[in-house]
């Protein structure tokens, strides 16, 4: 059992990025999926699929590279930690290396990217920064 499933969600996903992976699975949850979404939504994965499997689904990030190769996903880490809950305002959120990576925030309306957030006028826990 994991007291972080986010953050082994993400250590998964860069684990498989740096040894050339082509997808990563996991335990499913919404959470995950939803975050999963986010990634798909914003290009830096391909897709995500849920694989039904008894006595726990699995969740499977096709990952993406570049046309030679190149690492799309060169930075994923974990924001607000279970110990130091991390929440910001639609205001306050700012754009992640000028505009080219994202932040991952749940919010009221589920989870949504901070460009998403900010265009919504919706705050929220931030989990996860990326580029």
């Amino acid at each position: 059992m994991h007291s972080d499933p986010i953050a082994d969600m993400l250590t998964r996903i860069r684990n498989g990025v740096r040894i050339e992976r082509p997808f990563v699975e996991m335990p499913y949850s919404k959470l995950k999926h939803g975050v999963a979404e986010v990634l798909q939504r914003e290009g830096f994965i391909w897709d995500a699929e849920v694989i039904e499997n008894k006595p726990v689904n699995t969740l499977r990030v096709n990952l993406k590279y570049g046309p030679n190769g190149e690492i799309v996903i060169n930075h994923i880490q974990r924001v607000s930690r279970p110990g130091c809950r991390v929440y910001g305002a639609a205001s306050s959120m700012r754009q992640v290396r000028n505009g080219t990576g994202i932040t991952v925030v749940t919010t009221p309306n589920g989870v949504l990217s901070n460009r998403e957030a900010r265009k919504g006028h919706i705050g929220g826990e931030i989990l996860a920064e990326i580029w």
